[in-house]
């Protein structure tokens, strides 16, 4: 870890974000021209005193889930974010699929509605960004590697998602993933990616005989609107209604989720008071 280097990177990519990249408005007393330090821990979702131990070379080592929180607060291109990584005494993010970025308007979008859960995935099922109320209630999906990035591999092979839905909603959820994956499959005929997508699907049928069955069915369906269920350790049921807007090429999806009840509402608001200490691999269950 090479805590002098990491701190002046730090420092010099936190001054050089105006307020209004991020969604913030400057203010009429703002006296640096880049983002405070407050404002980097808001939007990374850690506390302020850690942001100054980090850029003051007195930090203990960050996590990885730290160092991609930090790299989506401060909008390093994957070049900055592969140094940032390395700097922190990590090896960089496999280049692949999960390493793309979030297109730049939608990482814009994630800022501006930061108080309501959404995040940017891969039609493949990668996730590229979250905003803070999304890793406070799914958790820090930057962390994941191998087949573990994508969505389906853990829908259908983490027993515990299992116990997060059930039976009947289960069933509707699997139909709907394998539907849409298929479409993505689809998408990348002929493309340079398309081995990409082939090998997921036979990596998936391998291990899964649900996922076998579905993919037999040939369904083909891009996700839409639709309602989740979420069971959170620490505030339990949440029924969120989930609106998904797709880039025009479709290879980008966000993923908006807001209450569909009043005790959701309130279930999220107490969400956001407790907060978390540390980016827990994965709270609660999306699909």
């Amino acid at each position: 870890m090479h805590r002098d280097q990491l701190a002046d990177f730090l420092r010099r990519r936190r001054e050089a974000i105006r307020p209004a990249e991020v969604g913030l408005a400057e203010g009429p007393r703002r006296r640096t021209s880049g983002l405070r330090r407050e404002e980097v821990a808001a939007l990374a979702g850690m506390s302020t005193d850690y942001v100054v131990r980090l850029e003051q070379g007195r930090s203990s080592q960050p996590s990885t889930q730290l160092l991609g929180a930090l790299a989506r607060a401060l909008r390093l291109s994957g070049d900055e974010r592969d140094h940032l990584f390395r700097l922190a005494g990590h090896q960089p993010p496999p280049a692949s699929g999960s390493a793309r970025q979030a297109r730049a308007g939608l990482a814009r979008l994630l800022d501006l509605i930061d108080g309501t859960p959404a995040l940017v995935m891969s039609d493949l099922g990668e996730t590229l960004a979250q905003n803070r109320a999304a890793v406070l209630l799914m958790g820090d999906h930057s962390g994941f590697t191998g087949d573990e990035r994508y969505l389906l591999h853990r829908w259908f092979t983490a027993p515990d998602a299992l116990a997060a839905h059930g039976p009947e909603e289960r069933e509707r959820h699997s139909r709907s993933l394998v539907a849409d994956l298929r479409a993505a499959v689809g998408r990348r005929v002929g493309a340079p990616d398309e081995a990409v997508a082939n090998r997921l699907v036979a990596r998936l049928a391998r291990v899964s005989g649900e996922f076998r069955r579905l993919w037999a069915g040939h369904e083909v369906a891009v996700r839409a609107m639709d309602d989740k269920t979420l069971v959170h350790p620490a505030v339990g049921r949440l029924v969120m209604d989930c609106e998904t807007l797709v880039t025009p090429d479709q290879r980008q999806l966000l993923l908006v989720l807001t209450p569909a009840d009043a005790e959701t509402r309130e279930r999220l608001e107490l969400l956001r008071v407790l907060g978390v200490e540390e980016f827990p691999t994965e709270q609660a269950h999306l699909a």
